[in-house]
């Protein structure tokens, strides 16, 4: 079973743990990641694009004029849609673009994920993270610490000096241990655990 180094906030190495095989030795699977960023940002769609067909378009009632006899071609309603501000044929209805993944690949698309931030090195694991007040200012001071300008920031929402300091600082998105999904680990370079938060999310994944 390999090793993962724990540091404390100013970067010093602190200790080791373990790192479960079954986690951080799974093979990275590119189309399960594919697959898992798929659903995550079809979920996150709000689905609210909408246009009128022409039976709803205002107007059109009145037949603009009479079939027969006038040279130009024959036409029902000012809102057909091959006039201007007719109604569009086949247009977006609202609608869930929302689905749900299988549970065992979802589970299998973040080990995945995890076992690729490994490889990379892109992976860092705290003792704690502790802040005193919740200062955006000590926030970005943490970030230069531990010189990472992307990083997915993971610990308990009850650190809320953590959530606080962060939240307003670019590329650092501090998030819960039960909320992480691929997407989140995909888009930032780094991530950074405290002891409690990696302890939370070996468990989920077992």
């Amino acid at each position: 079973m390999a090793k993962l180094e724990v540091y404390d906030q100013n970067k010093k190495k602190v200790k080791e743990v373990e790192a479960p095989d079954e986690v951080f030795s799974y093979p990275v699977k590119e189309h399960l990641l594919y697959e898992a960023v798929v659903n995550y940002r079809a979920n996150q769609r709000r689905g609210t694009a909408a246009t009128k067909t022409r039976a709803e378009v205002r107007g059109g009632g009145r037949k603009p004029w009479r079939q027969k006899g006038t040279g130009r071609a024959r036409v029902g309603s000012i809102r057909s849609p091959l006039w201007r501000k007719g109604g569009t044929v086949f247009g977006p209805k609202p609608r869930d673009y929302s689905y749900q993944m299988p549970k065992k690949a979802k589970r299998n698309a973040l080990k995945s994920a995890l076992a690729l931030k490994l490889r990379e090195n892109h992976l860092l694991l705290l003792e704690n993270i502790n802040f005193e007040e919740p200062k955006t200012k000590k926030g970005v001071e943490f970030v230069e610490r531990l010189d990472v300008t992307s990083a997915l920031v993971i610990d308990w929402p009850e650190n809320k000096n953590m959530f606080l300091s962060l939240r307003n600082i670019p590329g650092i998105t501090p998030k819960g241990p039960d909320q992480v999904t691929v997407y989140d680990v995909l888009n930032h370079d780094w991530l950074v655990l405290s002891h409690r938060a990696y302890e939370s999310l070996m468990e989920r994944l077992k």
